[in-house]
């Protein structure tokens, strides 16, 4: 009988463990979230932040060099680490692609230094939601010669 009685207490124990370790969807029951539920929505909530801003490496086009990295946040264009062969008349641009025909259409930030490796632009007003929708490309272009100098694809 005593066997009989450990056996049905090491089911029950063995049940509420298996309960407390199941799947939770963080709703709960009653409706109360676990600690790591909360974490996990905070960790969710960190990775939506960061997936609306975009990332992307330069690389030289047209046997120029161009070399840094671009982040688009909300208004914000920043190039880090930026180096780019001199030209004439250099300026940022976001695009849908890295032609002539891209650029053109495409929307100018403004003039970029070749020689400075931190720079910051704003999109006046263009928002981060719907207004950069459809940008790939981050092209610094010569605008006196139309030459594309080098790009960063978007990510």
């Amino acid at each position: 009988m005593r066997a009989k009685a450990l056996a049905t207490t090491g089911l029950v124990a063995l049940a509420l463990t298996l309960t407390a370790c199941g799947a939770d969807d963080g709703a709960g029951s009653g409706g109360d979230m676990t600690p790591a539920a909360t974490d996990s929505m905070q960790s969710d909530d960190m990775q939506s932040d960061d997936a609306m801003a975009q990332h992307g490496t330069f690389a030289g086009m047209n046997d120029k060099s161009v070399e840094g990295t671009v982040t688009v946040e909300g208004d914000t264009v920043t190039l880090s680490g930026f180096s780019s062969d001199e030209g004439p008349d250099l300026h940022l641009y976001l695009a849908k692609g890295t032609d002539e025909a891209a650029v053109e259409a495409g929307t100018e930030l403004g003039e970029v230094a070749f020689d400075e490796a931190d720079q910051t632009f704003t999109t006046d007003g263009m928002g981060g939601g719907d207004g950069m929708d459809g940008y790939t490309d981050v092209v610094v272009h010569c605008d006196k010669a139309k030459a594309v100098f080098g790009a960063a694809t978007l990510m």
